[in-house]
């Protein structure tokens, strides 16, 4: 039976092996008991054909389309955006295309604007001309570097320790993000899209966090960096955030907070998910692994990135771009005039209030979090058949 919810209901699903997902309004929840005799709910609830469609971020379900009406849907993406230049054209090839349609559950309009915005961010905010230099000051500390090592996958680790803020630029800070996304975006293997992030909470504590930086940071990898993250661990958080999170983890689906693990070292089983992700061998021991060699040396890696940038330009030709080899030759001429940013209302964002400031958070957002408790128990099959994206 389909019906209708009201506006104003939150929605939150609770399942048991007695129960059929409700609809929660307030404090009060109704449920279906599939033993009992059959009464109308005091809360009306939508049992929803699953047939054809998964869960996702935008409506509570993603589409599954086969191929060809994924290249009709990309190729129609394509037209609306219109011409574009050289190197816009290669950023805008199928696999990036793909992933912001994905992002809107394969919606054309949501996702050809959510893309023309990208198009006039890199065009005005220019993350490709971001040189080792601009941003060596904000790399000091260690506070996000790329890893030596890989995960199982062959994807890059992006290790960040919050505790080591040494700035105060909010610009600076972000630019140097930027900085760090693209480069890993530039070190992905072929058959690879999406990275991992190592965040390590040691000496984190209140003072660390600051709303302003949460809010951009938000912004700019939701907004211009749909469907780049494979795997968040988020390493010995504090107690302090787990309230946080679980306020926050209402408005998202299971596929988008299974993205993000907690583990805690002094829990044997959720260090099993390190174990099943990466090979401790070549794994820094700040997260449990046996490579001394491994870790953050300024000197050592300000000569890695050096090395990185001069391979920038040659990244942004159709040769050098490994997702752009398919794509039809790009059409001469500027063309951020032809991108009209009307606004539109996307029923998948969410704003939460904190401390007067608002932070909007996507369903779609890839900062999600599942925690590990210490009484929990990792369920090995499901970490360890791993689908060669990474997903678990």
């Amino acid at each position: 039976t389909f019906c209708p919810l009201p506006a104003q209901c939150k929605r939150k699903w609770r399942e048991n092996k007695h129960s059929v997902p409700v609809f929660q309004l307030g404090s009060s929840v109704t449920t279906s008991n599939r033993h009992s005799s059959p009464r109308r709910p005091k809360l009306s609830y939508c049992r929803v054909m699953t047939q054809g469609v998964q869960k996702s971020s935008s409506n509570g379900f993603e589409k599954h389309l086969a191929s060809e009406e994924q290249l009709e849907k990309i190729n129609e993406v394509r037209r609306l955006v219109g011409t574009l230049s050289e190197k816009l054209s290669i950023y805008c090839s199928d696999a990036s295309i793909s992933r912001y349609l994905r992002a809107r559950n394969w919606n054309v309009k949501k996702a050809t604007k959510m893309l023309k915005d990208t198009i006039k961010w890199r065009a005005e905010y220019k993350p490709e001309d971001i040189r080792w230099d601009e941003i060596a000051k904000e790399a000091e500390t260690g506070k996000i570097y790329r890893s030596s090592c890989t995960d199982k996958h062959g994807r890059p680790v992006l290790v960040m320790r919050p505790s080591r803020q040494n700035t105060k630029s909010t610009k600076g800070q972000i630019r140097y993000l930027v900085y760090c996304m693209e480069n890993a975006i530039m070190n992905l293997p072929p058959d690879q899209e999406q990275m991992v992030w190592l965040i390590d909470f040691d000496g984190y504590n209140l003072s660390h966090l600051s709303l302003k930086v949460t809010r951009e940071t938000a912004i700019v990898l939701q907004n211009h960096y749909p469907e780049r993250l494979g795997l968040a661990i988020l390493y010995n958080p504090p107690k302090f955030f787990e309230p946080f999170w679980m306020a926050a983890k209402v408005f998202l689906e299971p596929k988008t907070h299974n993205k993000v693990k907690f583990v805690y070292s002094d829990v044997p089983d959720s260090m099993k998910i390190m174990e099943a992700y990466f090979d401790v061998d070549h794994l820094e021991p700040a997260f449990g692994g046996k490579d001394s060699e491994a870790g953050f040396d300024i000197g050592k890696y300000a000569e890695r990135m050096k090395e990185d940038d001069k391979m920038i330009p040659s990244f942004w030709t159709k040769e050098g771009c490994p997702s752009s080899a398919s794509e039809p030759a790009a059409e001469s001429g500027a063309s951020l005039d032809t991108l009209s940013l009307e606004a539109t209302t996307d029923a998948s964002n969410h704003d939460i209030a904190l401390d007067s400031q608002t932070v909007s958070i996507n369903d779609n957002d890839d900062c999600s979090v599942t925690k590990v408790l210490p009484e929990d128990v990792v369920n090995q099959n499901e970490v360890l058949t791993a689908d060669k994206e990474g997903h678990a």
